[in-house]
């Protein structure tokens, strides 16, 4: 067998199993939810590389693995004549692994559609039941419970329904507001659209079942922090609470909903002690150790 299918092997094993396990554990996560995500978005492209390197590894020989590793752990392409004097082993390999990279990416590119589509349709609901308000910068719904929510992507549309400016006060609804275009600004629903078309691929997979979960209260949180730059603690927790029985549709962001509760205390609570982005760093560390066996055990072997 090609030794060189350890470094893949352990990339699989590593961002597929432990390093979900780690971050669904961890309570630095939410404490800092941009480098969490950062871990979850980094592992799923991860994942996702090195099970389409694992069968080409597998097809190929030693000697044209061992060329493979080095340009991937170099991060040098082949030149356009390198790919021209491909053996037929060599153009197999590399068919294999496009066509099980193109798995993940083809469910990511469906599901952005999809979601647009969605959007798109709604928008166009809002076009006919809600009025632009230029003094909020978002459209007004008509409706007594209390609700804020944004479309992003391309619509880009903050959403207020006619409860919620009844029931907010001026800072909450800036607050709330700020929320909802930290979302848009952060284009989330990328990370959202990759987490779901995961899911649907493996669906089995710890780092797709825990991040279909953990990603979007991340997001949330990543959101709230964003817009803790421009309003207080006391507007954006009190704003929640108003907003926590509101319900935003699946294809936009709202900011209440079940999360509301958790992220609350997460806002009023007094912050740990302790320092998460080490801690984020220790876990990082812990998996990257895991994987370095198999790594070693791939260099010790002859060429």
């Amino acid at each position: 067998m090609n030794h060189h299918v350890l470094p893949p092997l352990a990339f699989v094993l590593c961002t597929g199993l432990l390093i979900p396990w780690l971050l669904v554990r961890a309570r630095w996560a939410q404490q800092v939810p941009r480098l969490a995500l950062a871990v979850w978005a980094v592992s799923g492209v991860l994942f996702a590389g090195s099970a389409a390197l694992l069968p080409a590894q597998l097809i190929l020989p030693s000697s044209a693995g061992h060329r493979l590793s080095d340009a991937l752990f170099t991060f040098s392409l082949p030149h356009a004549d390198t790919l021209g004097r491909l053996s037929a082993q060599e153009s197999v390999a590399a068919v294999v692994a496009l066509a099980i990279a193109s798995v993940p990416l083809g469910a990511f590119a469906h599901a952005l559609v999809r979601a647009r589509r969605d959007r798109l349709r709604h928008a166009r609901t809002l076009s006919l039941v809600g009025r632009y308000d230029a003094t909020l910068r978002a459209t007004v719904l008509d409706h007594r419970r209390p609700a804020v929510y944004c479309l992003p992507g391309r619509v880009r549309r903050v959403v207020v329904s006619s409860g919620a400016l009844d029931t907010l006060t001026a800072p909450q609804l800036d607050a709330a507001l700020a929320h909802e275009r930290a979302h848009i600004a952060g284009r989330h629903h990328l990370l959202v659209a990759a987490v779901e078309s995961f899911a649907t691929i493996f669906p089995h997979l710890p780092l797709a079942r825990h991040g279909r979960t953990a990603v979007p209260l991340l997001l949330e949180m990543a959101a709230d922090d964003r817009a803790l730059r421009r309003c207080s603690r006391d507007a954006l927790a009190t704003a929640l609470y108003a907003l926590a029985s509101g319900r935003a549709p699946t294809e936009a962001f709202g900011a209440g909903g079940p999360s509301a509760a958790l992220r609350m205390r997460r806002i009023l609570a007094p912050h740990s002690n302790g320092h998460p982005i080490l801690w984020g760093m220790l876990t990082i560390a812990s998996a990257a150790l895991a994987a370095a066996p198999l790594i070693i055990a791939c260099c010790s072997f002859p060429n």
